[in-house]
């Protein structure tokens, strides 16, 4: 629970009015209350959430340790399931089995949710949980606050599903508009409980960001610690193995994921909304999401928004269908705790040559396919998304309604 104990130590701070973007303050919160002294101290103690974070925290962090930890569990656990479920409803009237197994294996292998605690669990399933709501046009306040909370926890995985909806036409711009209103609320009151205890509290989250992502930092988007087998999916992670400089990784990570979602973007805004473009577009997104920015493979479990296109495109047949089901398997299955234990184990001691070019390219392989998986996954949903953005909205409910 590592993740868990960094958010409650620093929520747990700020209702100590303590200053929770100083490393030492944290520490002192974290041993006054029996926390063992643990390497690297680093990574519980500097806070790299936003204010937001804490004040979803708080609840918790106003418990003692182990009820927090435990109701932490269950409630990241129960909402995961729901979510889980949601999504196998989405895919359900086309392929059920097929959505069934999708999910199943996507829940049997999250367990690194619970293990470490982090927000991501909580955040991507409100986003899918929202994304649902909307969808089905049930609930919808409901999905709003989901989609609120999920953008104020983790912005850079709930943010590209934001901006579907923005960018998708009324109603849905509307929705957006009035989760982004919510979102400021919850932002503006975070700023207003944080700022008086810790003035300084900007400048302060933007050097522990610096130095959590220097080079050999858990954070770091290169060859550093984090840049073991699954750890860091996004797509600098792949060109760092060649070329292990910031200035060229991330030109190229920019360059090439900006490129798919401006298209994205283009085809959202030059088609008209239908349940089945939107379940296109959302399965697009996903994999791209994370392959922009920093992510590590439990912000993955976002790919659940993929399995309700996966089973449409399978149910109508064809050559399609088939590339849909390959695809994604091959997205869910790579990003999966337990798959990720093979290239762990190679990533501890390869038996091959790491510093020529094929010993660079067979590290890629064998030890870092996700980001490629991922980039294969977002270019096939984003070609099928644009293709059928020309088709009638009539002639593609019917043949979606004849599926299903």
């Amino acid at each position: 629970m590592g993740d868990f104990t960094l958010v409650y130590y620093q929520a747990r701070c700020l209702l100590q009015h303590g200053d929770p973007y100083r490393p030492s303050t944290t520490l002192h919160a974290y041993l006054a209350e029996g926390g063992k002294p643990t390497l690297p101290l680093h990574d519980l103690t500097s806070d790299l959430y936003p204010p937001t974070t804490s004040v979803f925290v708080a609840p918790f962090a106003m418990l003692p340790w182990a009820p927090a930890r435990v109701l932490w569990m269950i409630f990241t656990a129960g909402i995961f399931i729901l979510a889980a479920y949601l999504m196998w409803d989405l895919g359900a009237n086309h392929a059920p089995v097929l959505s069934g197994c999708l999910v199943s294996f996507l829940l049997a292998n999250s367990i690194s949710l619970l293990i470490t605690g982090n927000p991501a669990g909580i955040a991507i399933s409100l986003c899918v949980i929202a994304v649902w709501c909307f969808l089905r046009d049930r609930s919808v306040w409901a999905g709003i606050l989901c989609l609120a909370v999920s953008l104020a926890l983790k912005p850079h995985d709930a943010g590209p599903v934001w901006l579907y909806f923005l960018l998708a036409g009324a109603p849905y711009r509307k929705r957006a508009l009035q989760t982004l209103f919510f979102t400021t609320v919850l932002g503006l009151a975070a700023i207003m409980w944080v700022t008086p205890i810790a003035p300084n509290w900007v400048e302060e989250l933007h050097s522990n960001l610096l130095v959590n992502s220097a080079p050999g930092g858990p954070s770091d988007l290169g060859s550093g610690r984090g840049h073991t087998a699954g750890m860091v999916i996004n797509l600098q992670s792949v060109i760092s193995i060649f070329r292990d400089d910031p200035r060229i990784y991330n030109s190229a990570s920019y360059l090439v994921c900006g490129a798919l979602l401006l298209a994205w973007s283009f085809a959202t805004l030059l088609s008209r909304f239908s349940p089945a473009r939107a379940r296109l577009a959302l399965a697009a997104i996903a994999p791209l999401t994370l392959l922009v920015a920093y992510h590590r493979t439990y912000d993955a479990k976002l790919l659940l928004l993929a399995v309700p296109a996966c089973a449409m495109l399978w149910a109508e047949g064809g050559l399609t269908g088939r590339l849909a089901l390959v695809t994604t398997t091959v997205g869910v299955v790579s990003t999966g705790d337990y798959p990720l234990i093979i290239p762990y184990i190679l990533a501890k001691n390869p038996h091959w040559d790491t510093a020529g070019f094929f010993g660079k390219i067979l590290s890629v392989v064998l030890i870092r396919p996700i980001p490629l998986i991922l980039l294969m996954m977002g270019i096939f949903y984003l070609w099928v998304y644009a293709r059928r953005g020309s088709h009638p909205v009539e002639q593609e409910e019917a043949s979606a309604a004849t599926c299903g």
